[in-house]
């Protein structure tokens, strides 16, 4: 198979012989913009990749439950926020840190991270994007960032397409707010 065909590899995840071949196809198309995006998440490069393949583990594990009325990127989008959002809620537990000081932690995994390699434009944006609740976050991330559509967005979070424009758009006040006072 040389291009994606959602509906050709959902037919093949239907067939036991051929499964792992057409999961590979799944893996092989969206490995990268869902690595992007956890990373955007959690900073941290290890992390990313660590989360980016309990995303497929749990994809894999869970195939039977995966009900073609979504696409696959949809359901798959979902699953790796939800795993961004668990391993988020343990680090901060068992940090055992107050919100400002999570956040401060977050800066020094972004700060520290030898894979980034933006300039300090891009690390202010990076701080900003920091400063947002976790949910403007997400959907700052998939609109700006993976260009989603607000369709989209509302089958992954389950919010209604008003409530994720709101979102976005306080979002997007706060990040030039940051960014204002910054430079």
């Amino acid at each position: 198979m040389n291009t994606y065909n959602e509906k050709e590899i959902i037919a093949l995840l239907q067939d036991p012989a051929r499964q792992k071949e057409a999961f590979e196809c799944i893996v092989n198309e969206y490995s990268e913009q869902l690595y992007w995006q956890i990373r955007r998440m959690v900073l941290s490069h290890e992390d990313a990749n660590d989360l980016l393949q309990n995303t497929f583990i749990k994809a894999w594990i869970n195939l039977e439950y995966f009900r073609a009325e979504a696409r696959m990127s949809t359901w798959l989008y979902r699953i790796a926020l939800n795993e961004c959002l668990t391993f988020l809620n343990k680090q901060r537990a068992t940090s055992q840190l107050s919100i400002d000081d999570t956040d401060a932690d977050m800066v020094n995994k972004l700060e520290s991270d030898t894979y980034f390699n933006g300039d300090e434009t891009q690390r202010l944006f990076q701080k900003a994007l920091l400063t947002l609740p976790e949910k403007q976050r997400i959907v700052f991330n998939l609109k700006y960032f993976q260009e989603m559509k607000y369709e989209d967005m509302s089958e992954i979070l389950g919010t209604s397409i008003g409530a994720l424009k709101a979102s976005y758009h306080h979002a997007v006040k706060k990040i030039e707010t940051f960014l204002k006072e910054c430079l």
